[in-house]
């Protein structure tokens, strides 16, 4: 009985990718990194300034409570603020992780000015929470940023 010899080669072809497949999946992540970091970032600069429409709910409560009962605005002092200048007053005892102050505005439209940390995603920006319509506060609040913020940054609950 005669064998046959088998082969002597083997399959030379090994297995994995190629550098173009792995070139072109890098470049798809680098893609989506392009994409998301962006989105990330807004993301978080918003779940830090919505710290500061929570922070301050209960002095906006104190507010709407004061002009149904008094028909105006109540005055920093009347909400326990200390004196800044004019009729800007500091509400010491507010602040939060990313909030560095409140203050409140009495003259004129009744404006509460939140302040954020520098170390912050908001980076020091300050966030004004206004009655929505003529000075009234039971009809809503309003939120606008000075020249550092951006309006993506504004919390759902204040945007106009």
């Amino acid at each position: 009985m005669q064998t046959t010899a088998k082969n002597a080669f083997r399959n030379l072809k090994q297995g994995g990718f190629t550098l173009i497949e792995l070139m072109i999946v890098v470049a798809i992540i680098g893609v989506l990194a392009s994409i998301a970091v962006p989105q990330y970032q807004n993301y978080t600069a918003r779940a830090q300034a919505s710290e500061g429409l929570s922070i301050t709910a209960g002095i906006r409560s104190d507010i709407s409570e004061q002009y149904s009962l008094r028909g105006e605005l109540p005055t920093w002092s009347q909400l326990g603020a200390s004196t800044e200048s004019g009729q800007e007053g500091t509400l010491a005892d507010i602040s939060g992780r990313y909030v560095n102050s409140v203050n409140y505005v009495s003259e004129g439209t009744g404006t509460i000015r939140v302040t954020f940390n520098e170390d912050s995603a908001l980076d020091g920006a300050v966030m004004d929470i206004s009655p929505a319509e003529d000075s009234n506060p039971s009809t809503g609040w309003t939120c606008s940023w000075n020249e550092k913020g951006q309006d993506s940054w504004l919390p759902a609950g204040c945007r106009e």
